[in-house]
């Protein structure tokens, strides 16, 4: 039976796109075979299930052949099977379709359009109203 490193594998069969980031992803704990957190030198087999997560979603794949040699496109699912539950794709979606509520952390200051929505947004007044209809009165 072939066995095939798992930081090979997973680059062989195009789930990450360099080996290098696949065996880092090995090396935080992304990166299950049968349920178990493996290293980059953990070896695969035909038949393993092999669980990737990706934040917001884990993937889960079915080794059907263990190589050590990247394949075409064409070739991948005659060498693993995708076996992700239907939840983890409606979770994806999901938080593409949520986007971001709040600025993500590191874009830098607000820009003055920004800073006027966001006034707009905490004023007790609503913007473009004549001041005869101030509503603290």
């Amino acid at each position: 039976m072939a066995e095939a490193r798992i930081d090979k594998w997973l680059w062989s069969v195009r789930i990450f796109k360099t080996r290098t980031v696949a065996a880092e992803a090995c090396k935080k704990g992304r990166i299950q075979i049968n349920g178990v957190q493996c290293k980059p030198s953990k070896t695969v087999k035909e038949g393993d299930t092999v669980s990737v997560r990706k934040a917001p979603v884990t993937y889960t794949f079915k080794v059907l052949q263990a190589i050590e040699n990247r394949v075409g496109a064409k070739l991948v699912p005659q060498m693993m099977e995708n076996i992700t539950p239907q939840d983890q794709y409606d979770l994806l979606e999901m938080n593409r379709i949520g986007g971001f509520v709040k600025r993500a952390a590191g874009l830098g200051r607000p820009t003055k359009k920004d800073r006027r929505d966001m006034e707009d947004f905490l004023s007790d007044t609503p913007s473009g109203l004549p001041d005869e209809f101030d509503f603290d009165e």
